[in-house]
């Protein structure tokens, strides 16, 4: 803090030194002779008071809030805007205060004021400039000198200049860039930064050749996300990169909320999707900076991710709920973690524990809960069916209860696209779980007291496959790859919705800022419960494999084999995004999101069915437990073929709300 305030204060000192440095030059070059003796003497009066004046507006344009080491266009433009602020205040106390009708002449003039404000942006931000260049210069020298990877990068300009700029500040170490390879042709030519654009993807062997023939044979290929585009034939690009045997890397974190940009391997994931949502930096920025954070299930695949991106978006503090020793030691150990400003913490838990749920959550006070604590396996869960309803229900009541007796703003309950209209164990036991978050929601908004808190939003954010994530398929498909074959699929005509872990946690977060802010205000007939992200198209899981294999270098069917091995208990063909009766509710200002209105039972009714689950679970009676879920998600009925009562083959079982709940009817089914 002390440095801080000590190179403010050099700062604040040069620029004073400057601003009368200014003046002395303006009164030099614009007056001679006894004018400019007249004026020299006058001096002692007139700079005190016009440096109080000047630090007050350079204070007032906020100069001091940027190094100059990253001194921009941006600062030049606050020191323009401040010398010109300066210039009126000369010009207005020349002309009305010493003006030619008092004195008989202007102290300064016209020409001398525009002379002066020339001057005082040049001593102001050609010293700032000055020092960036050779602060520059030193950092791409010793860069230089710790190159040891020549490279060429491959993208658009503006995702390379980040980059470039990372790789000479040194928080991208070792490589060398020799040359770009852009997807635009007009690019061709051109110079990012000093480094040349030497031709398109489709040159890359050329390029590699005439770089090897000059003596810099290239090592390695960094891709921005402007590569990997559809647009860009990323196939093409990778397959290409095969051939010539060189590593091909991408850059994460360019606008992503990470801490900055970094490399990591480029999988054959990062090219199965259509290209991700943008997400509102700025939205998610407001919405967590200084807020506290706890994730359950904080050692998962997803919960990791969330707290990543919740230490990235500015969280203050962040507890990690986890019942697994080794995962949470993971999370707690990532290096983005050991290097975040946000405190930290773990604890081990199980969800299952009421007691010690209750009391872990309560003694972090938290804003927000992430509950991506589940058991998700659907075959597993179909044979220990009991394990399920202890985790995803009985778990998540917990965790919900705890979360509003801490006076939490907000709970995301994690779901999943299983959940509508359910014909496994795993989508019945989150789409009950959803039922007593939406009328825990209900029975809290019912009751607000302006004198009290805000009460807690309850909502859920159901996912399609999130690939990356536990036991999802692409790893599966790439392990039968490499060891030669087949590649299992269940059903020709599986069809499957994907996304990316970090698009996955981007709409947990972006969901709870809706629920927190918006939907808040919202009237009941527009009170969004469940979110959902746009996915674009279904993926044929046959495709997919087809593909993932084609993108190792080998020929589905001729060389690695394609095997369907039947539907497991529990899955079905195609996956939905609402059941048919959830009405869908707008969200304006919030791109590639979906939600819904909530649609539960009333709480006597759901506390019913809980107390029937636990008896079952307890009984291990598996017929009694499904009774429960048929009568509280009809549509459960349908996995055997059945229809549950209602009209037509349309499930419509009308529930009457509690009146205390405040919630409109609820339908089931």
């Amino acid at each position: 803090m002390q440095q801080r305030l000590y190179k403010t204060a050099v700062m604040v000192a040069h620029d004073l030194a400057a601003t009368a440095a200014a003046v002395v030059l303006t009164f030099l070059f614009r007056f001679q002779g006894g004018m400019l003796d007249e004026r020299l003497h006058a001096l002692p009066l007139l700079l005190p008071p016009f440096l109080a004046c000047a630090g007050f507006v350079y204070g007032r344009f906020r100069l001091y809030r940027t190094k100059w080491r990253f001194a921009s266009l941006q600062d030049l433009a606050g020191i323009v805007r401040a010398a010109s602020v300066l210039a009126l205040a000369l010009l207005v106390t020349d002309w009305v205060l010493v003006s030619s009708d008092l004195y008989g002449f202007y102290f300064f003039g016209k020409i001398a004021i525009l002379l002066y404000w020339v001057l005082q942006i040049f001593l102001l931000g050609g010293t700032r400039l000055a020092f960036r260049y050779l602060k520059d210069t030193r950092s791409r020298q010793s860069s230089a000198r710790a190159a040891t990877v020549p490279t060429l990068l491959l993208g658009r300009g503006a995702d390379l200049d980040v980059l470039i700029r990372a790789i000479e500040a040194g928080s991208v170490r070792k490589l060398a860039p020799r040359g770009i390879l852009s997807p635009r042709a007009d690019e061709t030519g051109q110079f990012m930064r000093g480094v040349p654009v030497l031709g398109g993807f489709r040159d890359l062997e050329r390029v590699v050749a005439d770089l090897a023939a000059g003596g810099e044979p290239v090592r390695r290929l960094v891709a921005a996300p402007s590569a990997l585009v559809p647009e860009a034939a990323p196939d093409d690009l990778l397959a290409r990169a095969r051939r010539l045997g060189l590593p091909l890397a991408r850059v994460v974190g360019l606008g992503e909320g990470a801490q900055g940009p970094e490399l990591a391997p480029l999988e054959i994931e990062d090219l199965l999707l259509r290209a991700t949502v943008a997400i509102d930096r700025t939205r998610l920025e407001a919405f967590l900076t200084g807020r506290r954070v706890v994730v359950t299930g904080g050692g998962g695949s997803i919960g990791s991710e969330i707290c990543l991106r919740a230490v990235a978006f500015g969280a203050a503090a962040v507890l990690v709920l986890d019942s697994s020793e080794p995962a949470l030691h993971g999370i707690l150990t990532h290096p983005a973690i050991l290097a975040a400003e946000a405190a930290v913490t773990g604890v081990l838990a199980d969800i299952r524990d009421r007691t010690r749920t209750h009391e872990v959550i309560a003694a972090f006070r938290p804003d927000y809960v992430l509950h991506a604590a589940a058991l998700k396996q659907v075959p597993y869960l179909e044979r220990d069916w009991q394990e399920g309803i202890k985790t995803n229900v009985f778990g998540s009541i917990n965790v919900a209860e705890a979360a509003v007796a801490a006076g939490a703003r907000a709970l995301v309950m994690i779901s999943t696209d299983k959940a509508i209209e359910p014909v496994s164990q795993l989508g019945v036991t989150k789409r009950f779980a959803e039922m007593v978050a939406q009328a825990l929601d209900a029975e809290q908004s019912a009751r607000p007291d302006p004198a009290s808190p805000p009460p807690t939003r309850l909502i859920a954010v159901r996912f399609g496959n999130v690939l990356g994530s536990a036991g999802s398929v692409v790893p599966v498909f790439k392990a039968q790859i490499a060891r030669g074959g087949p590649v299992t699929v269940t059903h020709p005509d599986m069809v499957r919705y994907f996304m990316t872990v970090r698009e996955a946690c981007d709409l947990v977060l972006t969901a709870a800022s809706h629920a927190d802010t918006e939907a808040r205000a919202a009237a009941e007939t527009e009170r969004a419960a469940v979110y959902v992200l746009k996915m674009g198209q279904p993926v044929r899981i046959a495709d997919l494999a087809a593909r993932m294999i084609r993108l190792a270098g080998f020929e589905p069917g001729a060389e690695i084999e394609i095997a369907f091995t039947g539907a497991r208990p529990g899955e079905r063909l195609n996956e939905i995004l609402f059941a048919r009766e959830e009405p869908r509710v707008a969200l304006p200002g919030i791109d590639g999101v979906m939600a819904a209105r909530p649609v539960f039972a009333d709480r006597a009714r759901l506390d019913g069915w809980v107390a029937q689950l636990r008896d079952a679970v307890a009984a291990g009676d598996r017929a009694a437990a499904e009774a429960v879920f048929e009568a509280a998600v009809p549509h459960f009925r349908e996995r055997h073929g059945q229809r549950p009562p209602g009209r037509a083959t349309r499930a419509a079982v009308t529930i009457e709300a509690d009146p205390s709940a405040g919630a409109a009817p609820a339908v089931i089914g």
